[in-house]
């Protein structure tokens, strides 16, 4: 299913045209418009006249996160003050809060981009979204809710959290597509079970999950506990919000909006542009946004791209699913292990629940990676030997799979605070 067939399946050579004439037209915008980006292209002895292909994206600034609070708050739009018709930010919680701005053309965008993705599960006009993403500053909810009313679907605005409430509308209202944090849609299926219901009281065929990185194996959780399609969303509030690429039914990848944004994969730590295929950090440019044009802006985010031919039609370049973030990521005695890595590993080896932590703490020079995982009621119960042996046999298959030394910790039922938006996966307690 397609919202846009015309531009989601254009030809590699037409996409990549509109890209350069629009990659050009965005870095006169932020040359002329935005002094921060006119003082970086000058320090890296580049003007906009000096782009004549795809390929000189690469000698271009970067753009990072404390660009945005050097800039705070307005610093790095490109239009008046006037013309800006929404703001929204980020919490701020480490420092000043990310500030952007949308003009009228940039929320046509946005909802343009979102009726793609919730036609790509499935939405029709005849269906009932209920959108459980946090609406107010976080660019989740309105994201959806407009992209929603623009293929005419029903809408229930009902934001996070009241997950009792959620469940009875969602039962009542005949909801069949579902909007969350993948971490909230597994919460909303165990309140389900402790409510006395199942996937056959309910009419969910699809979920948009995103807002955080999240593994296969939780997936194949989600769809069997809830009977349903649980399909990948990928968005960030500086690039525009959710919409930049989306899962399509054939699962092997979320296909990246190139008609509005410009993907890259870098090395981290040499800012070197790789090749398709390879792991690295992604970059994203703007060439559509006019209130907050971004260039080479470095997610964070460890993903690859490809370009290889989808079944589903679609030419835009596809990002493998988003393993985790570079600033996620847990250095554990020379061994690299993200929160996704840990989840699928626990998911494979079963008889617990899919709700955990990670706690790294120093005992003198060495970093002490601790993993918290929840049992089931049932299996709390049972003899303190077999919960030995879970606990050997997860550290054993930690060990093995991903090459690092965790200590094992089961916890009870519940005990692991549930999340009505992103999972907090990672507790920092290291006084470095």
């Amino acid at each position: 299913m397609y919202w846009n067939r015309q531009v989601e399946c254009m030809s590699r050579d037409r996409l990549q045209e509109l890209q350069l004439k629009r990659l050009k037209k965005t870095a006169e915008l932020v040359y002329n418009n935005v002094p921060h980006y006119r003082r970086a292209f000058q320090a890296a002895g580049i003007e906009p006249g000096d782009i004549r292909s795809l390929d000189d994206l690469a000698h271009l600034p970067f753009t990072t996160k404390q660009d945005f609070r050097d800039n705070y708050p307005f610093g790095l739009f490109a239009v008046p003050k006037n013309e800006i018709v929404r703001y929204h930010s980020s919490s701020g919680t480490t420092g000043k809060p990310t500030v952007v701005g949308y003009t009228g053309g940039d929320i046509a965008t946005w909802a343009e981009l979102m009726a793609r993705a919730l036609v790509s599960a499935g939405t029709t006009r005849n269906s009932v979204v209920q959108n459980a993403y946090g609406y107010g500053l976080f660019t989740g909810g309105l994201g959806v809710h407009y992209g929603a009313e623009l293929i005419g679907a029903a809408v229930i605005p009902i934001s996070g959290g009241n997950t009792q409430r959620q469940v009875m509308i969602m039962k009542d209202f005949g909801t069949n597509i579902l909007t969350c944090t993948p971490s909230y849609a597994l919460y909303i299926a165990e309140v389900m079970a402790e409510m006395g219901l199942g996937p056959e009281d309910f009419k969910l065929q699809a979920g948009l999950f995103g807002a955080e990185p999240w593994s296969e194996n939780l997936r194949q959780e989600i769809e069997e506990r809830l009977q349903i399609t649980a399909l990948d969303i990928y968005g960030l509030s500086e690039i525009i919000g959710p919409g930049v690429a989306v899962e399509c039914e054939e699962k092997c990848g979320l296909h990246l909006n190139e008609d509005h944004f410009i993907a890259e994969v870098i090395d981290p730590a040499t800012g070197k542009v790789l090749p398709y295929g390879e792991k690295g950090e992604l970059v994203l440019t703007t060439i559509t946004k006019e209130a907050l044009p971004v260039i080479r802006y470095r997610t964070r985010d460890v993903t690859t791209l490809s370009a290889e031919p989808c079944l589903c039609g679609r030419t835009h370049v596809r990002m493998e699913k988003v393993t985790g973030r570079t600033d996620d990521m847990i250095i554990e005695r020379g061994g690299n292990v993200f929160p996704t890595q840990v989840e699928s590993v626990l998911l494979e080896v079963g008889e617990t629940e899919p709700h955990y932590q990670l706690v790294v703490s120093r005992e003198g020079s060495l970093d002490v990676l601790e993993i918290l995982v929840e049992v089931s009621e049932r299996m709390f119960s049972d003899k303190v030997r077999r919960l030995e042996e879970l606990e050997h046999r997860i550290s054993e298959r930690i060990e093995s799979i991903l090459g690092i030394s965790a200590k094992i910790r089961l916890v009870e039922p519940k005990s692991i605070p549930r999340s009505e938006g992103k999972a907090k996966r990672v507790i920092d307690k290291r006084q470095i």
